[in-house]
């Protein structure tokens, strides 16, 4: 067995731009402390999969180092065939009582090859009462094996008794100079897209790497903007219209386009201050100079508000076409 020596480092996890998060569940790890009920936090691809796949390779590698990212346990981990790792992600729209029920028969189990039972729950907001329901008792008493980690927006979005019982890791967006070197390291993009994605991403390296190889996601990202940008200058009936279709689309689109206006409106406010922090939407600072110059710092505020109100609202399963009808009847009109 390799020992650790004063001049042997751990391997380090692959994340990017959360070492707090990592130091602390490596140091519950090596002191046997690692609670049995994670819920991490954050805006969608801030990196919580990411950090919790890490932590499960931690858990199941088979090296005196861990993770060491080359045994078999890791790359099985890495692309998501660990026998004993289980993702659940939301089916046409939710996370139902059957997909629950049907863990918790499994994690009643011994481990087939590892230590550990791990058990992800993707975008938990998502859960049905029943659903969540359904997981209270595993949560209260986990067999010694079992590992879960719930991934979700908010906690606040949740059930109060699901939260009490996990240990919350709540992850921020990552400061940009981050991003932008890791996209750089990458090698996919030259400097500057590197640069500009890591403006717009809103602090999500996913985005950004998503963005990098996908043209679709920055065409998808203009519309959104060039919508807005048109919504101004709408009267309601065409608004109602938009908030319709809307509607329509999946609660994690609708609440994409919802953060991509949160920036704009963010970038708004802080031209009305003049302030030096960095502009998220640095490609489009005429028309936000266009859009400070209309309207002042308090209109920006009750834009962001009630754009917060209404992305709650959706969260906690709100009637989305009321929701959006009202933020935008409240929109400003180009004067």
């Amino acid at each position: 067995m390799q020992r650790m020596n004063s001049t042997t480092v751990p391997p380090s996890w692959p994340v990017v731009g959360h070492d707090w998060a990592v130091d602390l569940l490596r140091r519950t790890v090596s002191a046997g402390r690692l609670p049995q009920s994670l819920l991490v936090t954050g805006p969608p691809n801030v990196g919580k999969g990411t950090l919790v796949r890490a932590l499960a390779q931690e858990l199941l590698c088979t090296a005196d180092l861990r993770p060491c990212g080359i045994c078999r346990a890791c790359q099985l981990v890495a692309g998501g065939r660990h026998p004993d790792l289980y993702w659940i992600s939301p089916e046409k729209g939710s996370l139902k009582i059957a997909q629950v029920r049907d863990l918790t028969r499994q994690l009643s189990l011994s481990p087939m090859e590892g230590p550990w039972q791990i058990a992800v729950l993707d975008q938990f907001e998502l859960a049905t009462a029943g659903a969540a329901n359904a997981l209270l008792k595993t949560l209260e008493e986990p067999p010694p094996h079992v590992m879960l980690a719930l991934l979700a927006q908010q906690a606040e979005a949740l059930l109060p008794t699901i939260v009490s019982r996990c240990q919350i890791i709540s992850l921020r967006p990552i400061p940009r100079p981050i991003i932008e070197q890791a996209l750089i390291e990458r090698g996919a993009i030259d400097s500057a897209q590197a640069k500009l994605l890591s403006h717009i991403c809103g602090g999500r390296l996913g985005w950004a790497l998503s963005a990098a190889t996908s043209p679709d996601l920055l065409s998808r990202r203009s519309q959104i903007l060039d919508d807005l940008a048109s919504l101004f200058r709408a009267n309601r009936v065409v608004r109602f219209m938009y908030a319709q279709a809307m509607s329509q689309q999946s609660a994690d689109t609708v609440l994409e386009t919802l953060e991509l206006w949160v920036g704009w409106w963010r970038d708004v406010l802080l031209l009305a201050y003049r302030s030096p922090v960095p502009l998220t939407n640095v490609d489009r600072v005429a028309e936000l100079r266009e859009t400070a110059a209309q309207w002042d710092a308090g209109t920006a505020k009750a834009n962001l508000l009630a754009l917060q109100r209404t992305m709650e609202q959706i969260s906690y399963n709100a009637n989305t076409r009321l929701a959006l009808e009202i933020l935008l009847l409240d929109f400003p009109s180009v004067p």
